[in-house]
């Protein structure tokens, strides 16, 4: 298998053009041809899941944040573009066409709160409740299931819909849509403005997610690529000390 049959499966499930303005989705660092017999699979590839990945042999990472967003003007020895090319390892991001496909981050968070996502935009998804839940329930539901602290606003009207997006899901049109919204981080105008329209607003983290993908994308390349052996990352995002 080499690196162009992994992007061309990913572009099949997660199609690259789908990604959202400014992203930076596709082949990072490395070479089509390459071939991969050993990969790894993470939400951040930093320079700690990079020696992971030169310790375990792998060839390939697939990452859902990119390495580099932006044009760059420099390559400097601990940046992780720079460590992948020294290590002869390619990488491909799947960034926001994972956030939009069907199966992909906003899906995965919503199965891991216990709820039933339909598709609100290719981003967000919108979930009914059989029966209405306040917001300390909700927020008890969201840190229990997640296993991390939360910051919350109380909409304060019973909650039958919710908004799920994982990372950074906040947008005012959903509050027009729904009673509250679930996703990774908000700013803290953000809070104040869904609080404004009545709509409670919980935020768990851009890690905690997100990266509960990650086991979610390793087992459809495994299903797909049984031949490779595929790793995932050891990886911890910001924590309360």
């Amino acid at each position: 298998m080499t690196v162009r049959n992994i992007y061309d499966y990913l572009d099949q499930r997660a199609p690259f053009s789908t990604q959202m303005e400014g992203d930076n989705s596709g082949l990072q660092v490395g070479d089509f041809a390459q071939q991969v017999t050993r990969a790894m699979v993470c939400l951040d590839c930093t320079p700690d899941v990079i020696a992971q990945a030169v310790e375990s042999g792998c060839t390939l990472i697939i990452a859902h944040h990119p390495v580099m967003f932006h044009a760059r003007r420099e390559l400097i020895s601990h940046d992780p573009a720079w460590l992948l090319a020294r290590h002869g390892i390619s990488c491909i991001a799947t960034h926001t066409p994972l956030d939009r496909c069907a199966g992909g981050v906003s899906d995965t968070l919503a199965h891991a709160l216990g709820l039933d996502p339909q598709p609100s935009t290719e981003l967000h998804r919108l979930c009914h409740l059989p029966a209405a839940t306040t917001t300390a329930e909700l927020a008890a539901l969201v840190k229990s299931r997640l296993g991390v602290p939360v910051q919350c606003c109380d909409g304060g009207q019973p909650i039958t819909t919710i908004s799920v997006t994982g990372g950074s899901g906040f947008w005012p049109p959903l509050l027009s849509q729904t009673q509250a919204i679930v996703t990774g981080e908000a700013k803290h105008s953000d809070f104040l403005l869904a609080k404004q329209h009545g709509v409670s607003l919980i935020t768990a983290g851009h890690f905690a997610t997100e990266v509960l993908v990650v086991p979610v994308l390793t087992a459809w390349l495994r299903e797909q690529f049984p031949q490779i052996h595929w790793q995932i990352a050891q990886e911890q995002g910001a924590f309360y000390a």
